[in-house]
């Protein structure tokens, strides 16, 4: 028997729910393999969401050549460097199928003419990018060629260089490799302008790349939770771009499950563009009415199972759970708990804890107070890699696969399947927030 506000987890709730409803069967995706296989009834699912309508590329090295040999309202990549010119890649955190695209970009710098040691690849601290050797003496092959590897250190101030101070008068620091270079290539990941930590296509750039100080600042939750604020920070992105010399860039949109929708490349604001449009109809989705249990799978390899994108998942749900709702996140998260989860499953008292993070902002600072805010809001039940007392310190239900999913699932009344929850967002209709902004929508750009 259960008391009052939990779930009941006994197979004989399954087997009760199976035997009085009609049911579909379907699959779910999550972590890098794993299947969960749902009984799901037609008269309780309201909405299945997260599965983009057009599938991945199949080459996409391919079609990273294709869009650098006809950039968008702008000339060719050969046509953008001199003999001499110093040449930065910059390779944003979250890329999929980073390696594919970098390659390419390197191998047609080097077909311009650009010989390797006059180009200089950078990958944010977070960036995965298989191929690649760490240390001083990093190096990633492509082209036939071997080129100089640099992981961002915001901590680093030997690295670092002055570019500027904000219109606000904040000092602007960036990783020296890119203020020293006579052209920067960003390559970054689209996602929807309510992303949680996302501040628009040139976020790749900036904040990614900046001193500790600066990235606090954007880790700030009361940040995240203010049109006001994250307008601000999407335009002081906007400025450094601009400061840099950046006009041109590689914007890759995910397909998930480490798959790719579209690589694109050209004028800034040609790509950003096209890039929020294709996001927006491949990740963008209404549903009917709020449901009693939202199931959010996390998708993806090992680099894309993380605190964030956990948080993002759970962002996605509450914003069609009712409230009070259940919330069950299908992962196979693994990574190591930053300073604030820490903080979290340490103390007895949510508010405590995120009086700390406030003000100290560490680096999961943003998935720490989406956690609070999650629930605070819903019960929250998660399937990971991490053991059950970790997730149960965090005050969440640890469940261990599909069987026990199924039977928290048998007595909710409604439901709404999640597919890759840490690209797409749902709405219920009716409700409208900075998800269905374009380019257009947004305030316009003071630098291009």
């Amino acid at each position: 028997m259960t008391r009052r506000g939990e779930i009941d987890l006994s197979p004989l709730a399954a087997i009760n729910f199976r035997n009085n409803l009609s049911m579909t069967s379907t699959i779910l995706h999550y972590g890098p393999s794993g299947r969960l296989a749902l009984d799901v009834p037609a008269d309780r699912l309201v909405a299945s969401c997260g599965l983009p309508a057009s599938p991945p590329l199949a080459d996409v090295a391919q079609a990273t050549a294709a869009s650098l040999a006809a950039p968008l309202d702008y000339p060719p990549l050969p046509q953008l460097v001199v003999p001499g010119d110093k040449v930065c890649v910059a390779l944003a955190d979250g890329v999929p199928q980073a390696a594919a695209v970098v390659r390419v970009v390197i191998d047609r710098l080097l077909a311009a003419g650009v010989p390797p040691h006059d180009i200089t690849l950078i990958r944010g601290s977070a960036a995965s990018l298989p191929g690649a050797t760490d240390g001083p003496a990093g190096v990633f092959e492509a082209g036939g060629a071997k080129v100089h590897v640099l992981t961002h250190d915001p901590a680093d101030r030997k690295r670092l260089s002055y570019l500027a101070a904000s219109v606000e008068g904040k000092p602007i620091y960036m990783n020296r490799a890119l203020a020293d270079a006579d052209l920067v290539i960003p390559i970054g990941c689209q996602r929807l302008d309510a992303a949680l930590g996302y501040f628009g296509l040139n976020s790749g750039l900036f904040p990614t790349f900046s001193d500790a100080k600066n990235l606090e600042r954007y880790r700030a939750p009361l940040t995240a939770q203010s049109p006001v604020q994250l307008r601000r920070m999407r335009q002081e992105a906007d400025q450094v771009s601009w400061l840099l010399g950046v006009h041109f860039l590689v914007q890759v949109v995910p397909a998930g499950d480490d798959g790719v929708l579209a690589v694109l490349a050209g004028r800034t604001s040609a790509v950003d563009r096209v890039a929020s449009e294709r996001c927006l109809d491949a990740w963008k989705s209404s549903v009917p009415w709020r449901a009693s249990l939202v199931v959010a799978a996390l998708s993806g390899p090992a680099s894309e199972q993380t605190w964030l994108n956990f948080a993002r998942a759970m962002a996605a749900a509450l914003r069609v759970v009712e409230e009070g709702g259940v919330i069950a996140v299908c992962s196979d998260l693994q990574e190591a708990a930053g300073p604030a989860v820490r903080w979290l499953a340490s103390t007895e008292s949510p508010d405590t804890a995120l009086r700390e993070i406030v003000r100290e902002r560490p680096v999961d600072a943003l998935a720490a107070a989406q956690l609070v805010d999650a629930v605070s809001r819903s019960r929250v039940y998660l399937l990971s890699g991490l053991p059950p007392g970790v997730v149960e310190d965090l005050g969440l239900t640890p469940i261990d696969g599909a069987e026990q999913l199924q039977r928290l699932a048998a007595q909710q009344p409604s439901w709404i399947l999640l597919a890759n929850a840490q690209y797409a967002i749902a709405m219920p209709e009716g409700e409208e927030d900075a998800v269905s902004q374009t380019p257009s929508d947004r305030p316009r750009a003071k630098y291009e």
